[in-house]
């Protein structure tokens, strides 16, 4: 993603047509688009062409830029569990791993990111009703990998979570009563800011259902919006999309419960869990 944010700011700069950079590496316009979203492995004899048509011919200046090619093209970890993962759900890890900050709004279930080892087990199996244990076990195993950028505070998430989903008994009442503690937990931490969407804020923003907006730390970088469907998901990253949604979530923040009504609420669920 640094790396296609990079050739499409020069390309920018040198008011050059994703047409003639096709051309250039003889490709087609949308891959050229698709190499600046990040969204396709890149060749390091393409980059070259495109950086001598982009007018970066100083050693200096391309090296750092064909030196990201390499890494750009390095697996993920979540590559020992690709054989679970369907190619539209590895662009989110993609973009999991790349963002600095990541603002959710949860409905149905609690966001994957904030979820206990027995509450995704309990999860997991709605989805994949003929999941057997071994898989199951792996794919609660990637979900906590997946969380360990949170937990080292490398990752900002901000979630607002319906109330809905504290509700809802996934795995029963030990299960649930867990979940909420590991909630009040979370909540302490700098790095975290949890907001419940009470039953009694009527109607409200998000009436599409879930989402996430994802930033990165690279300035270049658009914000993504991600929606994710039943056998698929939406990448959204058109500046108009990005603003809607922004605008979405910053009214839900203001309609929830703010961070410390927000955890009395945790603890008021708590104790009518028993």
């Amino acid at each position: 993603m640094m790396l296609g944010a990079q050739l499409r700011r020069l390309r920018e700069e040198q008011g050059i047509s994703a047409e003639k950079a096709g051309y250039t590496i003889r490709a087609s316009h949308s891959k050229i688009s698709r190499m600046e979203l990040g969204r396709v492995g890149f060749k390091e004899r393409d980059v070259a062409d495109l950086l001598t048509l982009y007018g970066v011919t100083d050693e200096d200046e391309r090296a750092p830029i064909l030196d990201l090619v390499s890494k750009a093209n390095e697996p993920g970890w979540w590559y020992n569990y690709n054989d679970l993962l369907p190619g539209w759900f590895e662009v989110y890890m993609g973009l999991e791993g790349a963002a600095s900050i990541i603002r959710t709004y949860e409905l149905q279930f609690i966001p994957g990111l904030l979820q206990t080892e027995d509450y995704a087990r309990a999860l997991i199996p709605l989805g994949f009703p003929e999941i057997s244990d071994e898989e199951l076990e792996r794919r609660v195993q990637l979900r906590m990998r997946r969380q360990r950028r949170l937990l080292s505070g490398d990752l900002r998430v901000w979630a607002v979570v319906d109330e809905n989903a504290l509700r809802r008994p996934i795995g029963g009442k030990s299960v649930m009563r867990a979940q909420v503690e590991h909630l009040i937990d979370l909540s302490g931490r700098r790095n975290v800011t949890i907001q419940v969407l009470p039953f009694n804020a009527g109607g409200h923003a998000a009436v599409s259902g879930a989402f996430s907006l994802l930033r990165f730390p690279e300035a270049t970088l658009p914000d993504i919006v991600y929606l994710e469907q039943l056998t698929s998901a939406l990448y959204l990253d058109k500046p108009a999309d990005i603003d809607r949604y922004l605008q979405v979530m910053n009214r839900l923040a203001l309609e929830a419960a703010q961070p410390g009504d927000s955890r009395e609420m945790l603890s008021r669920v708590l104790g009518r869990s028993g």
